[in-house]
């Protein structure tokens, strides 16, 4: 067994040393997690039972359940948040009960065999708001910041420009007066973000008047050989930079 003040990892526990230390957790609000030999009953909207198999159970302190297997992303059986926990023994073996009463939901989880307990006393800041990073909206604010990771002399002059065939991410122009646009991808690309791009500069140069050169620069991490061919074809250029 370790030991800190924010985590308790049993290996082996008895069914008598985990429901005490898993009846303090769950009064307390803490997260938990089991992983030994069991099985699982399912009794609410339908009818479900597991038998014996090695599996992993975490308990959340709102109330979430989630039973996983060795394979797959999802948890073969779950139940949601706002469900309660309880645990005791029966028959020599550790039970987890999970209950609902909206609508009337139990979840059985019956472990023959614990190998592995593991308790973490959580910060509270689950409900936080995810911050996401690398996004296109980050890579334009790093242009903006620094138009010079395009080229030299490059001025932005507007974002999210309207045309006909959609909004350009970033109008603007070279240290010669030329019409540059800029269209931003986060990850490796391929033709379809050449099209997209070629559609912005032909609509473009409908719309402004005739004799005006526009430049079209596709900018992502990388782009696929058929998509640096195409690029070339068209006569569209291409800058390697990512969020």
């Amino acid at each position: 067994m370790t030991a800190t003040e924010e985590t308790v990892v049993l290996s082996e526990p008895s069914a008598a040393e985990a429901r005490d230390r898993l009846a303090s957790v769950i009064e307390r609000g803490g997260l938990f997690t089991l992983f030994g030999e069991c099985t699982v009953e399912y009794d609410g909207r339908a009818a479900s039972s597991l038998g014996p198999g090695r599996r992993h159970v975490m308990c959340k302190p709102d109330g979430t359940v989630l039973v996983h297997t060795d394979e797959g992303q999802k948890p073969i059986n779950w139940q949601p948040p706002g469900s309660r926990q309880a645990v005791r023994i029966e028959a020599g073996s550790l039970v987890l009960d999970s209950r609902r009463e909206n609508p009337d939901e139990e979840l059985v989880i019956r472990f023959e065999r614990i190998a592995h307990l593991a308790i973490f006393e959580t910060d509270g800041g689950g409900g936080a708001s995810l911050s996401v990073t690398g996004t296109e909206e980050d890579l334009k604010r790093r242009i903006l910041e620094e138009p010079e990771l395009i080229e030299a002399g490059f001025r932005p002059l507007a974002t999210e420009r309207s045309t006909p065939a959609g909004a350009v991410d970033i109008y603007g122009e070279d240290e010669e007066g030329r019409v540059v646009v800029l269209e931003l991808k986060r990850r490796r690309v391929g033709p379809d973000a050449v099209g997209q791009l070629s559609r912005y500069v032909e609509a473009l140069e409908r719309d402004l008047h005739a004799g005006c050169e526009i430049r079209g620069i596709l900018v992502a991490p990388s782009v696929t050989d058929r998509a640096h061919r195409l690029l070339t074809r068209k006569g569209l250029e291409f800058v390697a930079l990512s969020p």
